[in-house]
């Protein structure tokens, strides 16, 4: 297909009919939504009619009380938004290139990498280039994997699910990810040779929310060794909260091992001699396929390579 024969070219597609359905599925109404946009109704309507009969069939379902998208419209309202953050970035690089900077890139990253592999990968990045704008987001692989379709990022270095649609998505892994026990300095568990399991199944335990993935091969794991899980647990994630309440009380919690090494070189817990065989699956670094990198992406993405060589002692392919 020539370049200049896309189907948006000869429907004259109009940015405003873009802006037009994304205002739809956050309003729900065609008046809230022109007010939105300052147009009137009817011009809104109008806009919407041009393009379900460009693209001959119905994108919303017009309810007594507003409107509903089908299937084709959250299809149209997706790429949309994915268009309009396109743009949005143009600019925002073209701004930044006006000014003398390099540009700007969004990462994203889990908890582990977040602490091991980010900040020499970063770093590496301002030495080149220290103007160009760096945007971190440390959150969970579900989150990071939405951000990513929206546009918002740029890179993740997460997990991939089963459940998780890989259309238009570039896995390249890095690293399990084992995890250990952790105490506050000077806990009585710390001075015991030849810790078990059953010596720390009574113990008050921090873990990870039920449903986790985690949760569910910290449980599996004393089973396996013929015990019940143990019963007095407090479920958090949160690592500040984490940090201060083994601090304070005789508890002990489950982190991932780059986590619980930063935590321990600062001297706010100490890692207890006990082999933790609930390892957490593989993360790896994730990019669409669907979207070209920009310049400021690409050289991000050199750094996390370099960096990962380093840190996982892994070679990966640079673009």
């Amino acid at each position: 297909m020539s370049t200049y024969n896309h189907w948006f070219i000869r429907a004259r597609l109009k940015t405003r009919q873009l802006l037009l359905l994304v205002a739809l599925a956050e309003e729900g109404n065609i008046h809230r939504a022109a007010q939105v946009l300052s147009m009137t109704q009817p011009a809104a309507s109008k806009l919407l009619k041009d393009l379900e009969d460009v693209l001959e069939v119905p994108l919303f379902e017009r309810l007594p009380r507003g409107m509903r998208p089908t299937w084709y419209g959250e299809t149209m309202i997706r790429h949309a938004r994915m268009a309009l953050a396109s743009l949005n970035q143009a600019h925002d690089e073209l701004t930044a290139l006006k000014t003398g900077h390099f540009g700007q890139v969004g990462i994203g990253a889990i908890t582990s990498p977040g602490l091991a592999l980010l900040p020499p990968a970063v770093a590496l990045v301002k030495q080149e280039h220290p103007s160009l704008r760096i945007s971190l987001d440390i959150e969970t692989s579900p989150v990071l994997l939405e951000r990513l379709e929206q546009g918002k990022l740029d890179i993740l270095v997460a997990r991939l699910f089963a459940e998780h649609d890989k259309t238009n998505l570039r896995y390249e892994p890095l690293t399990e990810e084992p995890v250990c026990a952790v105490a506050r300095p000077g806990h009585p568990l710390l001075g015991m040779t030849g810790l078990t399991l059953r010596d720390v199944v009574a113990a008050g335990w921090i873990v990870p929310p039920a449903g986790s993935v985690l949760r569910h091969r910290f449980e599996l794991m004393f089973q396996e060794d013929g015990l019940a899980p143990p019963i007095n647990v407090i479920e958090s994630s949160a690592l500040l909260f984490i940090t201060r309440m083994l601090q304070q009380s005789d508890m002990v919690a489950v982190l991932a091992a780059d986590v619980a090494r930063y935590y321990a070189a600062h001297g706010i817990v100490s890692v207890l001699p006990l082999a933790m065989p609930c390892h957490m699956d593989a993360f790896g670094i994730i990019t669409r396929t669907d979207r070209l990198p920009s310049p400021a992406a690409k050289v991000m993405m050199k750094a996390l390579k370099t960096a990962s060589l380093t840190l996982y002692g892994r070679r990966l392919e640079v673009d």
